[in-house]
């Protein structure tokens, strides 16, 4: 954990470690290779392979993570939409894709949609980010919707009442707090989405799961390969939890600063 001067205040110290974390991952990233090089076989003379399977799966997180929370955030308006289309139409989008195997909707994405739908032959990057996208998406919308639902009702009919209109209530009353709320289980999901990126190696996928498989099959010492795999996902889970954790800690300033100085002409 990193240690801050004790005059910093807490918001200047969340912005700080968020921005530490960034770098570290940068750092992690960048310099895995010249690390693993100093190893023994079988790591050293492969440490190339894990540090760009390493690079490949971050960057398939970050990917289909950044669709997931579009895709979650339109479920979650659907799910508490006035609409009963909508309602069902999302309602029906998570229970399909909550009751099914990860493994199953990769598989389906990359070799039965292409039958379905004409001209749909994605590469193996691709199909596993779209499927890992639609994955996340719905557990995001249960995060998401929990938050919109915890909203107190009087802040929604006293922001009406100001004449303040239905888009102006959406963005300034009840997303910065439904975010807010959500933010640890969005947290999580992300967590999860970068362990389960590691189904992607089914179709092909060249990422860390795939790397290590590989250099264990090769060299036959499926100790020290799967150890450092397992070792790299380790410190990468550890650094999107930091950062997960400052990012909440300065959401939280932010939204005290905003509480006790209200944007005015609203």
């Amino acid at each position: 954990m990193i240690a801050f001067p004790a005059d910093w205040s807490r918001q200047r110290r969340s912005s700080a470690a968020l921005a530490a974390t960034g770098v570290l991952l940068v750092v992690l990233l960048w310099g895995l290779g010249s690390v693993l090089a100093l190893l023994p076989e079988p790591i050293g003379p492969n440490a190339e392979q894990f540090a760009q399977g390493a690079r490949t799966t971050l960057w398939l997180t970050v990917v289909s993570g950044a669709i997931g929370l579009v895709l979650g955030a339109a479920a979650a308006l659907a799910r508490t939409a006035r609409s009963p289309w909508l309602r069902h139409a999302a309602g029906f989008y998570l229970w399909a894709i909550r009751g099914t195997p990860l493994l199953v909707q990769i598989l389906f994405v990359y070799f039965a949609l292409p039958l379905l739908v004409p001209g749909w032959n994605l590469p193996e990057f691709t199909a596993a980010a779209v499927a890992l996208a639609v994955n996340v998406g719905a557990y995001n919308a249960e995060a998401f919707r929990a938050g919109l639902l915890a909203v107190p009702r009087p802040q929604l009919d006293a922001a009406r009442a100001l004449g303040m209109r239905p888009a102006q209530v959406l963005v300034h009353v009840v997303f910065p707090q439904a975010i807010r709320i959500s933010l640890p289980p969005l947290a999580n999901n992300l967590v999860a989405l970068l362990k389960d990126s590691s189904l992607a190696f089914a179709i092909g996928v060249v990422e860390l799961t795939n790397v290590g498989n590989r250099v264990q099959a090769a060299t036959f010492q499926p100790v020290a390969t799967l150890a450092t795999t397992a070792c790299i996902y380790l410190l990468l889970t550890t650094l999107l939890t930091r950062a997960s954790d400052a990012l909440e800690t300065r959401w939280d300033t932010l939204e005290t600063r905003r509480n006790a100085h209200p944007p005015s002409g609203l």
